[in-house]
């Protein structure tokens, strides 16, 4: 059993910058983050491997989003720059423990999760 350990999340006006964190109770194979606004279904944000640090993201956060990971310290960072209203939701660090040839991006396909951490960005 990996326990999630989410951080970071905050209130920002829109053009500023956050970065979360998720700590990991021991080692997993790939870690991303997803979010979820009221209303909507949960979306795939970004996405990192643990061991060769390959990446995958949402269009909608490519160019402003950055995903990081520690691996000694079993955490994933996020990011945000240049934040916008619609980015605005309930944010979930999610974790694998097997390998997936293409990086996963469905909820589906991640067995932990974490509690999730609000990020609210104001016009």
């Amino acid at each position: 059993q990996v326990q999630l350990v989410e951080s970071g999340g905050g209130l920002v006006q829109a053009g500023a910058s956050l970065r979360l964190s998720c700590a990991a109770s021991g080692s997993t194979s790939t870690m991303g983050w997803f979010r979820q606004a009221p209303g909507k279904e949960r979306e795939f944000v970004a996405a990192i491997r643990g061991g060769s640090g390959s990446t995958a993201y949402a269009d909608s956060v490519k160019c402003r989003f950055t995903i990081s990971r520690d691996n000694p310290k079993n955490t994933v960072y996020l990011q945000m720059n240049s934040l916008k209203p619609e980015d605005t939701a309930v944010y979930y660090c999610a974790a694998r423990l097997s390998f997936r040839p293409l990086i996963p991006t469905s909820p589906s396909q991640y067995q932990y999760w974490g509690q999730g951490t609000q990020v609210t960005v104001s016009s």
